[in-house]
């Protein structure tokens, strides 16, 4: 009866841990290009790195019939927010006017409309399984 016992216990722990998936797949479809110009880009940050730089993971991706679709692959399970840019001219950067007006268009998950700097808590989201996301710009 012991081994039993002891068997039903390793055996749903194991199957507890199998499915315990620390490593997620982040789809995200960035729709509303004004034009088929240049590139997408696409960042996947953290609290810490939002706004601060390059994110944790950085894709790019030709735009095709106004949409652009990504994949981040190998994401831990936890709390991150996407930055989305429409790079017309392929600089790999974000431009601005003189008054400090962004020249290309960006979009935020949860597509949040703010009429200043992104703000991570507006664009916060969880995975913990693979996610679909779509942005609009």
């Amino acid at each position: 009866m012991k081994t039993l016992v002891l068997t039903v216990s390793l055996l749903i722990s194991t199957l507890g841990f199998a499915q315990d998936k620390t490593a997620n797949t982040i789809t995200v479809t960035i729709e509303n290009f004004t034009s088929n110009d240049g590139k997408a880009i696409l960042a996947l940050h953290t609290s810490e790195s939002f706004m601060k730089g390059p994110g944790i993971q950085n894709l790019s991706a030709n735009i095709v019939d106004g949409k652009a679709t990504f994949t981040f692959e190998n994401v831990p399970s936890g709390e991150y927010a996407l930055l989305a840019l429409h790079d017309k001219n392929d600089n790999k950067r974000m431009d601005y006017e003189a008054n400090g007006m962004p020249k290309e268009s960006y979009g935020l998950s949860n597509n949040p409309r703010s009429y200043g700097p992104p703000i991570y808590d507006d664009a916060k989201f969880q995975v913990q399984k693979d996610t679909s996301l779509t942005i609009r710009l």
